[in-house]
């Protein structure tokens, strides 16, 4: 499927390239030559596929991957990192980590509404601990759907890391966002945590990798 670049890449790109520029003026081809890889580097970094999603409508009980990476959780909330429990019960929890060479886009997991954007500023602990969750930098996006005369809602969450340093939020309260949709992005490596409720069964397990907007992660069973 076709890929695009961010437009984030250019302005990272061009810092990136300052070393190689310099090294040309000293006169120091070969480690211009070698400098070079950093900026390209970047702009790989900003790659944005297509995916399946982006062609074909996802049905109203699934819930997908919202980042690619590798799963580090899938079970019951983690007390201190999962949202307070709702009328609906505890909360599920999906956690997925993003090493600088995976694509950073991040999609919705779940179409709806969105009803609120919450950044909260923060550290820039490894996104594989488990501080990373409440002590980093990170914002809360909220979806509502109607689904069948009931409200269902998920939380999910961009978590910067030791690397990534920028979250890019894309979307805002009252945003009408459908599942697999591009909302944003988180600048070099770092960590996305889906949160549920208990009637949607989890389809993906630690260890597990995912795709964006590809990857089923639960589906609802009611």
């Amino acid at each position: 499927m076709p890929t695009t670049i961010d437009r984030e890449a250019w302005s990272a790109a061009a810092v990136g390239a300052v070393p190689a520029v310099l090294a040309g003026f000293l006169g120091r081809k070969r480690a211009a030559t070698i400098l070079l890889g950093l900026p390209v580097g970047i702009v790989a970094f900003f790659r944005d596929p297509d995916r399946r999603v982006d062609a074909t409508a996802v049905d109203e009980d699934t819930v997908l991957a919202p980042a690619d990476g590798k799963v580090m959780h899938a079970g019951p909330g983690q007390p201190g990192v999962a949202p307070p429990p709702t009328d609906q019960g505890d909360w599920q929890q999906v956690s997925i980590f993003l090493s600088v060479f995976d694509v950073h886009i991040n999609r919705a997991p779940y179409g709806g509404r969105i009803r609120s954007v919450t950044h909260r500023p923060g550290r820039w602990l490894a996104a594989y601990k488990f501080e990373s969750a409440t002590e980093n930098e990170r914002s809360d996006i909220v979806v509502e759907r109607e689904v069948g005369g009931r409200t269902r809602t998920i939380v999910f969450r961009q978590i910067v890391g030791a690397v990534a340093r920028r979250v890019v939020t894309r979307v805002q309260a009252g945003d009408d966002v459908a599942t697999g949709e591009r909302i944003g992005l988180m600048k070099f490596g770092s960590r996305m945590d889906v949160f549920v409720p208990p009637d949607v069964e989890l389809t993906v397990a630690k260890g597990d990798r995912t795709v964006a907007g590809e990857t089923v992660i639960g589906r609802w069973t009611r």
